[in-house]
């Protein structure tokens, strides 16, 4: 069972909310857990469940609760949707990181990191400027361009789609010529090929890349403890 915490930002002590779920077995690791533009809403919630039971203690934050309090796009509607670029490019990097920063200091290490579409970016930035993760894994994040000239200080994963007509494929091989030791992974995929609530929703993919998740959290210290 998940619950609500409150997390206070290393960016401007603001209080933001955030979904909370402890392992129900052994803990492998702390894992914050990065939203798409939507929200934390019920399909990533689904996804700190998944996590929580693979053993991880997850916490993802409600990034844009300066803007509306508990936010989601839920039923994904135009209006929705709007609202949540217009949320997502009215924070600023610097504030994402220390709110960030918040949530892997509220999580006993090792600490990871994983994020969806904006939230892809978000793991990117993370990697780069925060302390105290130990890897990351960021699918499809398409302003991962924006942050290019920065290099992460921990493992990375990344994850695209081929047919993702939102992330041309010059993007990513630009990102993969400004670091070719990050890991980049393509599959035969869309936009949003690990959400079920997306019409891109491509399950083997999905399977896959949450595999190569797993396998690089292991690699980097999410083995399995009493604590």
């Amino acid at each position: 069972m998940g619950e609500l915490i409150t997390l206070k930002s290393a960016f401007d002590g603001f209080e933001l909310s955030a979904w909370h779920v402890k392992p129900d077995d052994a803990r492998r690791g702390g894992l914050v857990l990065i939203q798409e533009i939507f929200g934390v809403t019920e399909h990533i919630r689904e996804l700190c469940d998944g996590f929580a039971e693979d053993g991880y203690e997850v916490i993802a934050p409600s990034f844009y609760d300066r803007l509306e309090k508990g936010f989601t796009a839920e039923g994904y509607t135009q209006e929705a949707v709007a609202r949540g670029v217009q949320f997502s490019q009215s924070s600023p990097w610097d504030q994402v990181a220390g709110d960030l920063q918040a949530a892997i200091d509220a999580l006993s290490p090792p600490v990871f990191a994983v994020g969806y579409c904006w939230g892809g970016a978000a793991t990117w930035l993370a990697a780069c400027r925060c302390q105290g993760l130990s890897a990351a894994s960021a699918y499809y994040g398409r302003r991962i361009t924006e942050l290019k000239d920065e290099t992460p200080k921990v493992p990375i994963i990344l994850h695209f789609g081929k047919t993702d007509a939102s992330i041309p494929l010059e993007r990513v091989e630009e990102i993969r010529a400004g670091h070719p030791e990050v890991p980049l992974h393509l599959y035969e995929a869309g936009h949003g090929f690990a959400s079920d609530r997306r019409a891109d929703y491509h399950p083997d993919s999905a399977r896959l890349a949450r595999l190569r998740t797993l396998q690089v959290f292991a690699r980097n210290g999410g083995g399995r403890s009493e604590a």
